[in-house]
């Protein structure tokens, strides 16, 4: 892990966070099916899979070779799983990241159409093994961009909490749900981060949910003014954060998992934020040099913000 004096060029790669993704990827261009199916038969079951599973989705033109699988296989859940996570990372790419209103609507209508398509493929899966948690949590997704409602949401969630009740991906997109920007509320929305938090195991990741409610929640407030500022001043909102930190990721019991990138991230953003570089700085050098697209993208040019805050936490210049 680098020093305070030895800041490298935050690294934003998958791969070199989780090197088994890049693994994964491999064996998806070479279309070696027994090579996946084999590693993730391996995997311990309470592995939240959606990271691996995702690794593989992005892999560009992999849709067809996922295909070519369910056809010969069509019973396969993990498959099932990857083909419909494939669609729906096409059918978001088309969308875009951009707010409703910036979103044409023909894009809309071609982000649906790989959202059902992969909805079909996630419906079979979860029908064929319904504790099959990843499937569950990518259905998050597509209830989400088939703006099926919040009570579709917390269904579908509620069905993969049965099985696997601190799965982070699924904690994560459910909160996006919740906020207001999808028909939910910031009462609902903190209220769910809040109470993740406070079930889930000491050292657990849940406790990411809380800064990312608030994230979520400073960002929708107006640019200009004051607003922004005046929220995360706010006594109660620093002291939610600093409670979560201590309970996730610093506590002793913590052990990185999928997923620790960016938790680690939402904490060194919050609190260099809110100018408490001294909470920010064990958050970046646990990072080393690692970074994830979110937080940092949410705050500007995401490896200008990264670099930028991590000088002033760890008090060094760094190198962009």
């Amino acid at each position: 892990m680098p020093t305070d004096a030895t800041l490298l060029p935050p690294d934003f790669e998958l791969a070199s966070a989780y090197p088994e993704t890049g693994w994964l990827r491999q064996a998806a261009e070479a279309r070696d099916w027994a090579a996946i199916r084999t590693y993730f038969d391996k995997l311990p079951y309470e592995t939240d899979r959606s990271v691996l599973i995702r690794a593989v989705a992005d892999v560009p033109g992999v849709e067809d070779f996922l295909r070519e699988v369910v056809a010969a296989v069509p019973d396969d859940v993990l498959a099932l799983t990857m083909l419909g996570s494939r669609e729906v990372a096409i059918g978001w790419s088309i969308r875009t990241a951009a707010r409703a209103e910036h979103v044409s609507r023909d894009q809309f209508r071609q982000m649906h159409e790989h959202l059902r398509v992969g909805e079909q493929a996630l419906i079979r899966a979860t029908a064929l093994d319904p504790s099959f948690h990843s499937a569950w949590a990518e259905r998050l997704n597509t209830a989400r961009g088939l703006q099926l409602g919040q009570n579709e949401a917390r269904r579908r969630y509620d069905r993969l909490a049965a099985h696997h009740p601190h799965h982070f991906t699924g904690q994560a997109r459910l909160l996006q749900q919740l906020c207001p920007k999808w028909g939910g509320s910031w009462e609902a929305a903190h209220g769910f981060a809040r109470a993740c938090l406070l079930s889930a195991p000491a050292g657990a990741l849940s406790g990411g949910l809380v800064a990312e409610a608030h994230m979520e929640h400073w960002l929708d407030l107006p640019a200009d003014g004051n607003a922004r500022a005046a929220y995360l001043r706010q006594p109660h909102v620093h002291a939610e954060v600093v409670e979560a930190a201590e309970r996730s990721v610093l506590h002793p019991d913590h052990r990185p998992g999928y997923g620790w990138v960016s938790v680690q991230g939402e904490f060194a953003a919050f609190f260099s934020l809110v100018g408490d570089t001294a909470r920010a700085a064990p958050h970046f050098r646990a990072l080393g040099n690692l970074a994830s697209e979110y937080p940092w993208g949410y705050l500007g040019n995401a490896r200008e913000q990264y670099v930028r805050h991590r000088a002033a936490a760890l008090g060094r210049a760094g190198r962009g």
